[in-house]
C-alpha cells in the first residue's frame, strides 16, 4: 500500500484532547480500510503565518498512513467536513521515518540550548545601553563643597 503524510492545523480554541479525538476518527477511518497509522505526532499550538478563518493560532498534528488510496481521499473528505480543522495537506511519500520530524527535534534543540550556558557575551557595538561610565562625565558627578568655587567678583565693588 502506499504511504502518506497527513498534516492538519485545527482551530486554536479546541484543547489537545479534542485534537487527539480528531486524529482518531483518521485511525478509524484508515483501519477500517485496512491500512494503519504509522506516524502520529503532535506538534502543538502555534502560530500561524495569516489569518486562516479568524485564526491566529492552530494546533498542528502530524499522521504517517498506510492505506489505500480510497481510504485516503475519505479522509481527505472527512477533514474537509470537519469544522474544527482549518486545513489539512497530504502527500504520497517514499518511506515513514520512525525519528522525530524536523518540528519536534528543532523543538528539542531550542530547549537544549535556551537552558544551557550560552557562553560569553562578544564586545561589540550592540549593548543594553547602560554603559560602565567612571568620573568622566563632568555633568553629573557629585561634587563636594570644597570643589565648588564661589563666585569671587561678585558683589565687591
Amino acid at each position: 500500500m502506499p504511504l502518506y503524510e497527513t498534516v492538519l492545523i485545527a482551530r486554536n480554541d479546541l484543547t489537545q484532547q479534542q485534537v487527539e479525538a480528531v486524529a482518531d476518527q483518521v485511525t478509524s477511518i484508515v483501519t477500517e480500510a485496512g491500512g494503519e497509522v504509522r506516524k502520529r505526532e503532535y506538534w502543538g499550538l502555534r502560530g500561524l503565518a495569516y489569518r486562516i478563518k479568524k485564526n491566529r493560532k492552530g494546533h498542528y498534528m502530524l499522521l504517517g498512513l498506510d492505506c489505500t488510496p480510497v481510504a485516503e481521499q475519505e479522509v481527505a473528505r472527512q477533514l474537509g467536513l470537519n469544522e474544527d480543522v482549518l486545513r489539512h495537506m497530504t502527500l504520497r511519500i517514499e518511506e515513514i521515518s520512525e525519528e522525530p520530524s524536523a518540528i519536534l527535534a528543532r523543538r528539542g534543540e531550542d530547549r537544549e540550548r535556551d537552558r544551557g550556558f550560552r557562553g560569553p557575551r562578544p564586545a561589540g557595538r550592540f549593548t543594553s545601553g547602560r554603559r560602565e561610565r567612571g568620573d568622566d562625565r563632568e555633568e553629573f558627578r557629585a561634587r563636594s563643597r570644597d570643589e565648588l568655587d564661589p563666585p569671587s567678583d561678585m558683589g565687591q565693588e
